[in-house]
């Protein structure tokens, strides 16, 4: 018996094949897995910065407003220069250290790249 893979939308368990398609129980979310494969296999993180353009690990970028840090007294102001930037999935994607404040997540959104 083939293993059925999980939907790729709600991660059940329970999906079936109906027609050439996968089909999730839960969800009812329908996919073609051949479609699904090709694309895992081209997915790769895409990080989009304040204006637009993609950031890579190892950017250097610049915070573009004043961002409220918890537990610290004072913002991250803006204009404060962030290098050797690394990307990951999530809410706040860019994971970096700021001088006098230590490591931080930052959202992607809040920086243009220098």
């Amino acid at each position: 018996m083939s293993e059925v893979p999980p939907c790729p939308k709600c991660h059940s368990e329970y999906s079936y094949a109906s027609e050439g398609l996968m089909i999730c129980s839960e969800c009812f979310y329908e996919w073609n897995p051949e479609e699904a494969a090709e694309a895992a296999a081209n997915d790769t993180l895409k990080v989009l910065d304040s204006n637009g353009n993609e950031l890579q690990n190892g950017d250097s970028v610049i915070v573009i407003k004043d961002l409220p840090v918890k537990g610290m007294p004072r913002p991250v102001k803006a204009g404060t220069k962030v290098k050797n930037i690394r990307l990951t999935d999530g809410d706040h994607n860019i994971d970096c250290k700021i001088e006098g404040f230590g490591s931080m997540g930052l959202k992607s959104e809040f920086v243009r790249k220098a």
